[in-house]
């Protein structure tokens, strides 16, 4: 009796195992196992996200209760998901975060196997240190109890580090990783005991620079504060320009007392680069004194444009040519407001941020390029 061929056998695992390679690159394309929910801070960056990724905001109700408690329904499963949750630090700050705290703490306790917490604009980030030390002796009779009222904030030896109580808080509430952008001091990812991934504005920032500034090579990159020359040494070293800064001496908190530039911006158009700007006071101070100095025009290039206050009536009265802002913080209202405001969507880098930590990839690549 002849022997039968193997070769049917073999085609027919063959092709099996091509069917079952093509269904997990498919399935690898349409990313299982991960679920992005989006708080109420910034649901449009949220948007844009999962529009990258290709899936969908995950269901979720917020509400508040009569007291002004909140209260978060997550509206699917997440058993053994990885979870992603959006939520900026900006508007009102302290009911965002603790709509934070709950979604985070939902999703664990409903079994998620991760859960990161995606915050562009980590909340608290001014406050990661004690400014001085000290304390104003009671007997002091050489100053003026008005002097000493004048500058009783900048002895802060009781002061708390509330960007370390943050971190402990995202901590003990569940989450398992952390995806920000352009912390206000980097040291801020020592205060956790869990991975942070620090993305950097800096790409798009080039990038913005080099089309739509057309004579970008004869500018010159100014931090407003001298906390800043790291970052601006770094993107005028990626342009091959020069760099500056200014010295400023504070009276009280948010109010510029004295301002000092160091460097020669003159026949120059002097671009500001900052992480955050609330009350704009220091770089419409500092635009102004660009412009004394001989500056043909000054731009404002900021991560966050916070724009608190009287922010936005003291950018129109500015010299300004533009003032840029990423999308960490919604700013359509502002930019409805202010028509020298223009904005620079980053959504692509942290879906690009998401993707590779689902995936297990490296996310130093961003922190030099801008993913298209």
């Amino acid at each position: 009796m002849p022997l039968l061929s193997s070769e049917p056998i073999r085609a027919r695992c063959l092709i099996k195992s091509n069917l079952v390679s093509t269904r997990s690159n498919v399935a690898n394309n349409r990313m299982p196992n991960i679920k992005v929910f989006s708080g109420t801070s910034h649901p449009d960056l949220a948007q844009r996200i999962v529009d990258r990724l290709g899936i969908d905001v995950g269901k979720v109700v917020t509400k508040k209760f009569s007291n002004l408690e909140t209260c978060v329904e997550i509206g699917e499963s997440v058993r053994g998901e990885d979870v992603y949750i959006i939520q900026s630090g900006s508007g009102e700050v302290n009911d965002n975060l603790m709509e934070l705290l709950i979604m985070i703490n939902a999703c664990k306790i409903a079994s998620a196997s991760r859960v990161t917490a995606v915050i562009p604009c980590f909340p608290y980030a001014r406050q990661d240190k004690k400014d001085k030390n000290g304390d104003i002796p009671e007997n002091d009779n050489n100053r003026s109890r008005a002097t000493v009222k004048c500058n009783e904030w900048k002895f802060r030896s009781r002061a708390p580090i509330s960007a370390k109580l943050v971190a402990n808080m995202l901590s003990v509430a569940g989450a398992d990783h952390i995806i920000t952008m352009d912390l206000h001091a980097s040291q801020i990812q020592g205060f956790f005991d869990i991975p942070v991934d620090n993305l950097f504005a800096e790409p798009a920032v080039l990038k913005w620079i080099k089309e739509n500034i057309p004579e970008w090579r004869n500018s010159i990159i100014v931090s407003p504060d001298a906390g800043g020359a790291k970052r601006v040494t770094s993107i005028a070293d990626r342009l091959n320009v020069e760099f500056a800064l200014i010295h400023k001496e504070r009276k009280k908190a948010n109010e510029v007392a004295s301002m000092v530039l160091v460097g020669d911006v003159k026949e120059r158009i002097a671009i500001l680069v900052d992480d955050m700007a609330d009350t704009c006071g220091t770089i419409c101070h500092a635009a102004e004194k660009l412009t004394e100095a001989g500056a043909t025009k000054v731009y404002a290039i900021l991560t966050h444009g916070i724009f608190s206050g009287p922010a936005i009536s003291r950018i129109n009265n500015a010299c300004f040519e533009a003032v840029v802002v990423t999308n960490t913080i919604p700013q359509d209202g502002h930019m409805k407001e202010c028509p020298k405001i223009r904005c620079i969507d980053v959504s692509m880098m942290f879906a690009e941020a998401v993707r590779r930590t689902h995936n297990g990839e490296s996310v130093s690549y961003l922190f030099s390029n801008v993913p298209y």
